[in-house]
């Protein structure tokens, strides 16, 4: 049964909180990875996931049909609508995909309270070094100001920090929900969507079977798949797919902090939180195959091990991770233990390591099966995703394009899905050539320092097909520790920083930066734009930069170049 309004929003409709919640929505909060069902997940629900929704009437034929809600979904069905074309996407799961639900906007929101807590660890520690003190509390639990005898406590409260990420989250989910959508004309199916042919697709409705007559068939001349990714778990771990692992779908579920944490990989996400827990009081182990930043820049993965070592987090490197052993299941309260069984390069002894988080981060897989993409002659790979051109167009069927996770061969960042989401509308609707290869992309890890870096990662075959970008070892380096900068020396960090700009070998022109700094994800963009404009590192080098500021770094590696090349009186 359909409604032409598109606006849910009678009370029937409407999650409710704890208790008052049936025990049929908490098992579906629980499926959907949102726990604990308090008011601020309640008010997030909402917003992306409407219970017992009714879906709109669909349109004879629509412009474009978009399949998936995350960022890319969002930003190609709501710029088709604004610039007047009939759109609709199809939600499966939660509008706002990863990155509100279970990726950036969440983690950040954990590492926020982690940086406070650093930092006032650091002030603690300085004996007044900043002109701040701390109460000190005495072996007999009484406060004792300024006896710099006495350990400080810096308390973390981390129901308090989980329910801080909840409300946060809750704040910024109306943004991506379902009535900010239909304000910009956009129809929202909840359901999952499957091609039936390659002009047609069917919503599958929550609790229906593909095929069923009351789900609706939508016609378009133009679609786009933008289903995201999924995280990757090893198959051939023994007892891992039985164990209660966690990915990051289930982390930011966490109402009790894990006395101990073993993370299975060292990338982002890996990184990120094994820094943020072991400040919160875990004790974090992290395992890795090769070396941390395996493909990024030596000096980078040196410097960020050092901090987040400080920090408390084991690194584990050249291991293989053989078997995983439930001691004890999770229960009402209780988290549960297991143990981890591993081969060190360093050791010829089994290791075996015992804990309550074992977090599952070794990459992504493209969400590209069960969606009919067969029917609808599209060609793709299996755990890769979809196969595009440089228009980000289905290479076997021009009327479907694709954004996101679930496209080969681009990097799994939320800002490419929504700049692959413009290109799409652009080429799909107003008969666009912007290419794909044309893009300057930047990526940071949130640590603490961050870690960004910036280069040309997408080009094109001889048959026009995405394909990663083959780095350029013929290049020039320059490099500005910040060691010397002044605005770290006043902070009294990013001792370890540094900005490094690689050029083409013997000219100024810029293919690629690396910068560990606080806020290197804002001093990047800089050299972003430079890329993507043509201009060169004597052009930054010639850019007045405020003083104080960390940028100042861009601009040292731009003075190096120019102060290589000085004419000098005889």
């Amino acid at each position: 049964m359909a409604s032409n309004d598109n606006t849910p929003t009678s009370s029937s409709t409407s999650w409710q909180p704890q208790p008052d919640a049936s025990q049929e929505d908490i098992s579906l909060a629980e499926s959907l990875s949102i726990w604990p069902l308090d008011s601020y997940n309640v008010d997030l629900l909402n917003e992306v996931r409407h219970r017992k929704y009714v879906n709109p009437d669909p349109l004879p034929t629509y412009d474009l049909v978009v399949i998936g809600a995350g960022a890319g979904g969002l930003v190609s069905s709501r710029q088709a609508a604004r610039r007047g074309a009939k759109s609709c996407m199809i939600s499966a799961e939660l509008a706002g995909g990863d990155c509100l639900n279970a990726g950036c906007v969440p983690s950040k929101a954990l590492l926020r309270c982690a940086k406070l807590i650093r930092e006032a660890r650091k002030a603690a520690e300085s004996n007044n070094g900043y002109g701040v003190s701390f109460r000190r509390k005495s072996p007999d639990g009484s406060d004792t100001a300024n006896d710099s005898s006495l350990e400080v406590e810096v308390h973390v409260d981390f129901p308090q920090i989980m329910q801080r990420m909840r409300m946060l989250r809750s704040k910024i989910a109306p943004v991506d929900g379902h009535e900010r959508g239909a304000s910009l004309g956009v129809q929202t199916f909840q359901g999952k969507g499957v091609f039936t042919s390659p002009s047609t697709i069917e919503v599958v409705e929550h609790g229906k079977r593909l095929g069923d007559p009351f789900n609706p068939q939508l016609s378009f001349r133009k679609a786009v798949i933008a289903t995201g990714g999924r995280p990757t778990v090893p198959t051939d771990i023994v007892g891992l797919k039985d164990a209660p692992y966690t990915t990051n779908l289930g982390l930011f579920n966490l109402q009790r902090l894990p006395e101990r944490m073993v993370i299975l990989g060292s990338g982002v996400v890996a990184l990120e939180m094994a820094q943020a827990f072991a400040i919160f009081g875990t004790k974090v182990t992290v395992l890795e195959r090769t070396r941390l930043l395996s493909k990024g820049d030596d000096d980078a993965a040196e410097a960020l091990r050092a901090t987040l070592e400080e920090d408390g987090v084991e690194f584990l490197s050249g291991v293989s991770v053989e078997k995983v052993a439930t001691i004890r299941p999770p229960s009402d309260g209780e988290l549960p233990l297991m143990s981890v069984s591993l081969t060190h390069k360093e050791s010829t002894d089994p290791v075996m390591l015992e804990c309550e988080c074992l977090l599952v981060a070794i990459g992504r897989t493209a969400n590209v099966q069960s969606i009919g993409l067969e029917s609808a002659n599209i060609q793709y790979h299996h755990s890769n995703g979809i196969i595009i051109n440089d228009l980000a167009q289905s290479i076997s069927n021009p009327n479907v394009y694709a954004v996101g996770d679930c496209v080969a061969n681009v990097p799994r960042l939320t800002h490419v899905s929504g700049e692959m989401a413009k290109v799409v509308v652009q080429n799909a609707l107003f008969d666009g050539e912007w290419k794909l290869s044309s893009f300057i992309i930047p990526a940071v890890m949130y640590t603490e320092p961050e870690y960004a870096v910036v280069g040309k990662v997408i080009s094109v075959d001889e048959n026009g097909y995405i394909v990663p970008t083959i780095p350029d070892d013929e290049v020039d380096v320059y490099k500005a520790d910040l060691k010397h900068n002044d605005r770290a020396i006043l902070d009294s960090s990013d001792t370890n920083g540094f900005v490094k700009i690689l050029c083409k070998k013997g000219t100024g022109k810029i293919v690629g930066c690396t910068i560990v700094s606080s806020r290197a994800g804002e001093i990047v963009n800089e050299v972003s734009l430079a890329m993507k404009h043509g201009i060169g590192l004597e052009g930054l080098g010639r850019n007045i930069h405020s003083y104080p500021t960390l940028g100042e770094g861009v601009m040292g590696c731009g003075l190096q170049f120019i102060n290589a090349r000085w004419k000098r009186m005889n």
